[in-house]
C-alpha cells in the first residue's frame, strides 16, 4: 500500500527588511535617546498649537460674524447710530476678520445714509487700500458713490477704474468700467471715457454693459467730431 506523501510548504519568507530611511532613524533615536524625545515632545506640541490657533481662529470668525449681523440688521432697519455703535465695536475688538472688513464698508454706507459723505470718504480711502481682494473692489466702488456724490468727478472716475482692476468677475469689471467712463465724460475728460469704454468693447463678455459701451462710443465720437 502506497501513502501519499504531502509536498511541505516552502518555508516562509523572512520578513523585509526596514527601508534605509526608517531604519537610520530608528537606529539614531536608539543612540540619541533623549533628543528623540524632546523632538517628540516638540511636534506633538507644534501640532496642538496649530490646532488650538485654527479653533481659536474659527470662533473669532464666528463671534465677529454674529456681531456683524446685528449691525446689518440696525443698517436695514435705518436705525443708523446703533449700526455705527455696533460695526465700530466689531471693528475694533475684531480686527483682521472678514467680518471686521465688511464691517467697514458698511460703515461707510452708514455715514452715506447719513449724509455724511466726506466722513464716508475718509473712511474708505484709508480703509481700502488694506482689504483683501473680495471687499476690495466694493470698497472702490463705494468710494467712486462717495466721491461722486460730493462732487468729486475725477476722483469718483477714478475711484471705479480701481474697483473694476481688483474686480473678480468679469462682469463687474464691465460694470465699473461703465460707471468710470460714464463719470469721465461728465467731467469733460473724453479720452479718459472712450479708453473705459474700448476697454470694455475688447474684452468684457457682459452684453448688456457691452452694448451701452459701444453706444456710448458711438455718441462721444460724434460728439468728439462736432464743429
Amino acid at each position: 500500500m502506497t501513502t501519499s506523501v504531502k509536498p511541505q510548504a516552502a518555508p516562509a519568507a523572512p520578513p523585509s527588511e526596514l527601508p534605509a530611511a526608517i531604519a537610520w532613524v530608528v537606529s539614531w533615536a536608539k543612540g540619541n535617546r533623549n533628543l528623540a524625545i524632546g523632538l517628540g515632545v516638540a511636534l506633538v506640541a507644534g501640532g496642538g498649537l496649530g490646532w488650538w490657533t485654527i479653533v481659536s481662529r474659527n470662533r473669532v470668525e464666528a463671534a465677529a460674524s454674529q456681531r456683524l449681523s446685528q449691525g446689518r440688521l440696525a443698517l436695514e432697519s435705518r436705525n443708523y447710530p446703533l449700526a455705527a455703535s455696533e460695526l465700530a465695536r466689531l471693528v475694533e475688538n475684531y480686527s483682521g476678520t472678514k467680518a471686521a472688513s465688511e464691517a467697514n464698508i458698511l460703515m461707510a454706507q452708514v455715514r452715506l445714509a447719513q449724509g455724511q459723505t466726506q466722513q464716508a470718504i475718509d473712511l474708505l480711502n484709508k480703509v481700502a487700500p488694506t482689504l483683501g481682494r473680495d471687499y476690495q473692489s466694493q470698497a472702490y466702488g463705494l468710494l467712486g458713490v462717495s466721491n461722486e456724490n460730493a462732487g468729486h468727478l475725477r476722483e469718483a472716475a477714478t475711484a471705479y477704474e480701481t474697483a473694476a482692476s481688483h474686480a473678480v468677475y468679469p462682469y463687474q469689471q464691465g460694470q465699473y468700467l461703465s460707471e468710470a467712463g460714464r463719470v469721465w465724460s461728465a467731467a469733460g475728460d473724453t479720452a479718459k471715457a472712450l479708453a473705459d469704454y474700448h476697454t470694455i468693447i475688447s474684452g468684457m463678455d457682459s452684453t448688456q454693459v457691452l452694448t451701452e459701451a459701444k453706444v456710448r462710443v458711438g455718441e462721444l465720437t460724434r460728439s468728439a467730431g462736432a464743429p
